[in-house]
C-alpha cells in the first residue's frame, strides 16, 4: 500500500497536532514549530556549503535532529508524551562553543557580518535562529505550561554557536573578521576583568 502525502485535512486552513486537537494554521504554537521547519531546511542548504571541517559537518547534521525533536516537543500538548529535548542537549552545545571559541582571535567588539561565503551564511543561520526564538517566545506568552523550556533554552544558545561558527569558518581560510567601528566593548577578554560581556542575550 503507498503512503499518500496529502491528507485534505488542511484544506480549509486547519492542521492537528498531537493528541488529535485541531488548530488554525496560523495558530502560534503552528507558527512557533512552523518557524523550526523553515530554520531547519535553512540548515540543510548551508550544510552543503560547508567546506572548512568534517566536525562542523557533524555538528550540522546533530542539530538538524535536534531542531526536529524541538518541533516535535512544540507541536504536542503537555502531558501527551516525555518531551524529546534535554539538558544533555543544551550541554553539548555549549561544549561546541567553549571549543570552537578557542580558534578565532578574540575580540570585544561587535562584529559585521561577512567574510567568506560560508561565514555569511551561518550568519543568517544565526539571524533566522533568532526568528524563530521569538515565534516561541510569543507562542510561551500566550500558554506558558505548553512549551518545553528546554527548547526555548537550546534555540537561544543555538545562535550563540552559530555566531561562534562564523567566526571559526573565517579563521580557518585566514579572512578576518570585520568590527563594528562605533562599537562599544561588548566581549569580555580572557582575563580582563573591566570589559564587560553583553553580547544579546
Amino acid at each position: 500500500m503507498k503512503y499518500s502525502i496529502y491528507t485534505r485535512t488542511g484544506d480549509k486552513g486547519n492542521t492537528r497536532i498531537g493528541g488529535g486537537k485541531a488548530l488554525p494554521k496560523n495558530a502560534e504554537r503552528i507558527e512557533a514549530f512552523g518557524a523550526l521547519d523553515g530554520l531547519n531546511s535553512w540548515f540543510g542548504l548551508v550544510s552543503t556549503k560547508n567546506d572548512c571541517g568534517e566536525d562542523i559537518q557533524e555538528d550540522m547534521a546533530h542539530i538538524q535532529q535536534f531542531l526536529f525533536d524541538c518541533s516535535s516537543d512544540l507541536s504536542i500538548p503537555k502531558g501527551y508524551r516525555e518531551y524529546k529535548l534535554a539538558q544533555d542537549h543544551i550541554d553539548w552545545l555549549e561544549m561546541k562553543i567553549d571549543s570552537y571559541s578557542e580558534e578565532p582571535e578574540e575580540t570585544q567588539y561587535f562584529i559585521i557580518p561577512g567574510g567568506t561565503e560560508l561565514a555569511s551564511w551561518f550568519h543568517i543561520l544565526r539571524t533566522t535562529t533568532r526568528d524563530a526564538e521569538r515565534r516561541i517566545v510569543t507562542f510561551m506568552e500566550q500558554e506558558p505550561d505548553e512549551v518545553n523550556p528546554f527548547v526555548l533554552k537550546f534555540i537561544n544558545r543555538l545562535s550563540d554557536y552559530l555566531f561562534v561558527v562564523a567566526r571559526v569558518a573565517n579563521a580557518r581560510k585566514g579572512v578576518p573578521d570585520v568590527p563594528y567601528k562605533r562599537s562599544e566593548k561588548v566581549f569580555r577578554i580572557s582575563g580582563d576583568k573591566d570589559s564587560s560581556k553583553a553580547k544579546s542575550e
